[in-house]
């Protein structure tokens, strides 16, 4: 039997209407497509931040009925703007609440965060820079994570100085699922993207693009995605970075990594 389009149109106009609800900071839900259960911790025009009780953050795009409360499906929206006068708080790139009041100068802590290159470095300062002042976390580059076995044993990491490792391209069966197994430990977490560079984990959107160019794997991927766009990594690399206005223009398998990295090393005893 053929179906008529006006039965089809009359049936998408009858589609169930979720209620609405403020994705107010501290609100339990479960997304419906994952079954992740968590918090609400951050919140932009796009997505919302969930915190589980094990402490992991996940992002989750905004969609009608997208998310389950108390068993029933919800649509999380932006909480309205309370009627008191007191100033918005400013929000950092990280989707962080500002410190109000002048920036305090902090000692750096003993605890560290290492990543592979200059780049990197450059990326989570841009982001997540408010956040690391705050807590005096120094974010160092490698410039190459092979001789990392050898950086963490003269760093020596302990309880009062821990450090963070944040690896390109960490996959099963890779040379950096290798090394982060063979310095991980209690002072010592390893995190990382599944990306072959930090650069692919800026959604290519903010480019302009739909995705990024392919790379034979015989050719560095810088240079080759370069290449592809009639351009050089020197000047590619600035305009690329300051397109990035927030979290949400980063994969969230980046932004788990360093948020994970930046708890870890935070939490560390007399790290203040």
């Amino acid at each position: 039997m053929t179906r008529d389009i006006l039965d089809e149109f009359e049936q998408q106009r009858r589609a169930p209407a979720y209620p609405s609800v403020p994705a107010s900071a501290g609100l339990v839900v479960e997304d419906r497509a994952s079954g992740f259960c968590g918090e609400v911790v951050k919140l932009d025009a796009r997505a919302v931040t969930l915190r589980d009780r094990h402490g992991r953050d996940r992002q989750f795009l905004l969609k009608p009925g997208g998310f389950l409360l108390e068993g029933k499906p919800v649509t999380l929206v932006r909480p309205a703007p309370t009627a008191a006068a007191a100033p918005r708080p400013r929000v950092t790139a990280s989707g962080s609440v500002a410190a109000s009041g002048p920036a305090v100068a902090r000692v750096a802590a003993a605890s560290r965060i290492w990543v592979e290159g200059r780049h990197d470095a450059e990326l989570l300062e841009h982001v997540w820079g408010d956040d690391l002042r705050e807590l005096g976390i120094v974010v160092e580059p490698l410039h190459g994570a092979d001789d990392l076995v050898a950086a963490v044993r003269e760093f020596a990491p302990g309880p009062h100085r821990r450090l963070g490792v944040l690896l390109d391209h960490l996959v099963p069966g890779s040379k950096e699922s290798r090394l982060a197994a063979a310095v991980s430990g209690p002072h010592v977490l390893v995190t990382g993207h599944p990306f072959v560079d930090v650069w692919a984990a800026v959604w290519p959107r903010v480019m302009g693009l739909t995705e990024w160019p392919d790379v034979p794997r015989s050719m560095p991927w810088k240079e080759g995605m370069c290449a592809a766009l009639g351009t050089d990594i020197n000047g590619y690399w600035p305009r690329l970075r300051n397109q990035v206005r927030s979290f949400a223009d980063l994969r969230p398998e980046l932004v788990g990594a360093v948020e994970q990295l930046i708890d870890f090393v935070a939490d560390s005893p007399g790290g203040d």
